[in-house]
């Protein structure tokens, strides 16, 4: 496993960097980025103008840098383009990469292919969709993110409790409902008309980069556009890189960044992560040697009489089908291999009948550790 680049130089960050987005990744440091959202072309090939009922004409995305002869060359593209980003991607990083029904199936099996490996895939719903106006499927309402680490088994960052906060305190849901980008928020030309064709809201980006990062983190969108990834980035004050061609699209992004002016980064209010994660590691066995549990004294799992485990002096939970383990192994054999935080799950007497998370007790070494 590489060791994180430390040297900023070494990193362009907080810079718009112009050229095709191959060369670009080329110069960067491998393993020098935490997080990549791509919001690549989509490969549309409209074939035709496309009208309302009333005869205007809808301004459908008809670039020059979302067409491509075949599907092959679809493929190569974002097989070199996906390559790259693994490359400057920590082994600690995730990427998220948004496409539609043209694309994103082509796009997921080329990130298998290339060792990427597939966390979530999440549906953006569009609350105020684009009509089908020649009625002949049904309303395209939504678009797919694809969130991968860089393997399988490699760690990466989520921030579980700050999506639950975003959503009533209630584990937050791969579907989320989001209006497409218009009104003020939609960026224009000096005539009126979209700056880009397909900039995406704020709020999306919002829960990418808020769940999947921490403050000072490096965010790299090989394909910035508008912008919308960096000026996100930096009112969660993480550090970007953006990667784009168009002079055009370079100029209304770096002038809607420069606009904008962080709240201060002070007194931890912009870091997320569950506050007992950044505590001091308190091993279990630290609770048998002062004390607060016994050798042999029974623990219940999730308060169930009914599934109980004994302590063994070095630390370890026997259970009555004889396993041994650790709290967490413990756990995890109890509930057939899915992950568990014995921490949480299991429970000891604490008198007049009352059971208690051992948590409890490891946070009384914590008390103790700072009040001394």
């Amino acid at each position: 496993m590489g060791c994180p680049v430390s040297d900023s130089a070494a990193r362009p960050l907080d810079r718009i960097l112009p050229g095709d987005c191959l060369e670009v990744l080329a110069a960067l440091p491998a393993r020098s980025v935490d997080l990549i959202f791509a919001d690549p072309p989509y490969n549309l090939q409209l074939r035709q103008a496309l009208y309302r009922p009333n005869m205007t004409r809808v301004d459908a995305v008809n670039d020059a840098w979302d067409q491509f002869a075949s599907f092959a060359e679809y493929d190569a593209f974002s097989r070199a383009w996906l390559a790259a980003c693994r490359r400057v991607l920590k082994d600690t990083g995730s990427i998220w990469v948004i496409g539609s029904y043209h694309n994103i199936y082509r796009v997921g099996a080329i990130m298998q292919d290339l060792g990427y490996w597939i966390l979530n895939d999440v549906v953006w719903i569009k609350t105020n969709p684009m009509p089908n106006f020649r009625g002949v499927r049904f309303t395209n309402a939504h678009e797919t993110l694809l969130w991968a680490s860089k393997g399988q088994g490699a760690r990466y960052t989520f921030n579980h409790h700050a999506m639950k906060a975003l959503n009533n305190d209630l584990q937050m849901r791969s579907d989320w409902h989001l209006p497409i980008c218009s009104g003020g928020e939609r960026i224009r030309d000096a005539g009126g008309e979209k700056a880009h064709s397909t900039q995406k809201p704020e709020a999306l980006l919002y829960r990418v980069i808020l769940s999947s990062s921490n403050p000072g983190d490096v965010v790299l969108d090989p394909f910035f556009g508008s912008g919308t990834t960096g000026a996100v980035a930096k009112k969660l004050h993480r550090r970007w890189i953006g990667i784009e061609r168009d002079p055009g699209y370079i100029q209304v992004a770096q002038q809607r960044i420069d606009a904008i002016t962080p709240e201060p980064l002070d007194d931890g209010v912009f870091d997320v992560r569950d506050r007992r994660r950044l505590q001091p590691r308190i091993p279990f066995a630290s609770l048998l040697e002062q004390g607060l549990l016994q050798p042999g004294q029974t623990l219940w799992f999730r308060q169930d009489k009914a599934r109980t485990a004994h302590i063994k002096p070095d630390g370890k939970l026997r259970l009555r089908d004889g396993f041994e383990g650790s709290i967490h192994q413990a756990g995890r054999h109890l509930m057939n291999g899915s992950p568990c935080n014995g921490w949480d799950h299991w429970y000891f007497a604490a008198g007049n009948s009352e059971m208690r998370p051992i948590d409890d007790l490891r946070q009384v070494i914590r008390d103790s550790a700072q009040d001394s």
